[in-house]
């Protein structure tokens, strides 16, 4: 696994022992410039994630994350450390980061959240699968199936169901899954998430369909919910 980058520099050093723990290499940076520049040293296939404290300036490291959310091949998971009293800060900003813990927590609570978050992405001491239900998908071959039954899936309608499943349960809007899964110099319209969308239905089954759940006027998220009849995704 590729190394994680970690933010600010210096680091806390209460994270670096949970980092540890969970058996990731870091590397500090102090600002974007300066993880894009790590990066080509240390992670010639792009960082296996992110660890960045907010409780001594949210505000630099909100705009950290959003870097590592906006680049050509977005990093994940990132996992935010914020204060008690930032807690009511991170509204509307969860695209930004997968996870968070208050400063405070123990180092074995960091240390599972890591390890939950690279097992939810299928990158933990497992294979190299991810498991939601029924579904199950190979990050190896870029196969998925449903119930046993391999599914003939095109890149991209892998790729949006590979992020739904790494995420189950969280819900996205159509603009942030363009951003995070066709990247943010797709200039295709919100469509294209629609589309896709009854395309994995159509393949998932009848009986599996359900899986991909619409969120009424928001957007959509992986579980074992029905989903909303055709009409309620527009």
């Amino acid at each position: 696994m590729e190394p994680f980058v970690a933010f600010p520099d210096p680091f806390v050093p209460e994270l670096e022992a949970a980092l540890g723990g969970a058996g990731i290499d870091f590397a500090v940076a102090g600002s974007p410039a300066v993880a894009d520049v790590l990066e080509e040293r240390s992670a010639k296939d792009g960082w296996g994630g992110a660890v960045v404290s907010a409780v001594e300036d949210l505000a630099a490291a909100l705009t950290f994350c959003r870097h590592l959310r906006r680049r050509e091949n977005p990093v994940a998971p990132v996992l935010l450390v914020v204060s008690p009293g930032q807690l009511g800060e991170l509204q509307l900003r969860e695209d930004l980061f997968d996870d968070f813990c208050l400063v405070r927590a123990p180092d074995a609570e960091v240390t599972a959240r890591l390890e939950h978050l690279l097992r939810r992405a299928g990158r933990g001491a497992g294979p190299g699968t991810i498991e939601c239900g029924p579904l199950v998908l190979n990050l190896e071959t870029y196969q998925a199936a449903v119930a046993g039954r391999v599914l003939d899936l095109t890149y991209m309608e892998y790729e949006l169901l590979r992020f739904l499943a790494a995420h189950p349960g969280k819900v996205f809007t159509r603009e942030t899954l363009l951003n995070r899964v066709w990247g943010y110099e797709y200039y295709g319209g919100a469509r294209t998430v629609d589309v896709h969308v009854r395309r994995l239905r159509a393949k998932l089954g009848e009986e599996h369909a359900g899986l991909i759940h619409t969120v009424r006027s928001v957007g959509y998220r992986l579980g074992q919910q029905p989903w909303s009849p055709p009409g309620d995704d527009g």
